[in-house]
């Protein structure tokens, strides 16, 4: 299973960019997809979160900016951003849990993407 993330880049303070992740292999299903976020220096921490029944978790620093879209059809999954802050610079990884069939679930990583905001 590889996870694969676009939509990356530089944007000036109080713009927007979204960010998608495909996912594609030997996938049964898919349970809660999500966006991490890692700035240099700091540990890596939960962005948004999402069911796959659609029911969302944010980051208390994202709520009102970001929202986490999927097509469970399509095994994607977007982040919107809007309102960017020059501390939401990150490199910004792809997180889901796969079911390789009925029993096993394995979580996997995207590669991540860099989001830079300048002010």
């Amino acid at each position: 299973v590889q996870l694969v993330e676009s939509g990356g880049g530089l944007v000036r303070a109080r713009g927007s960019l979204k960010l998608s992740c495909a996912a594609s292999g030997s996938i049964f299903r898919i349970n809660d997809m999500g966006w991490y976020r890692q700035a240099p220096g700091k540990q890596r921490e939960l962005v948004a979160q999402i069911t796959s029944g659609g029911s969302t978790n944010y980051a208390d620093s994202v709520k009102g900016r970001f929202t986490i879209s999927r097509d469970n059809g399509k095994n994607t999954v977007d982040l919107q951003m809007i309102s960017l802050k020059p501390e939401d610079a990150a490199v910004y990884y792809c997180n889901a849990f796969v079911q390789v069939n009925r029993k096993y679930e394995c979580e996997y990583w995207g590669q991540g993407t860099q989001v830079t905001v300048s002010s």
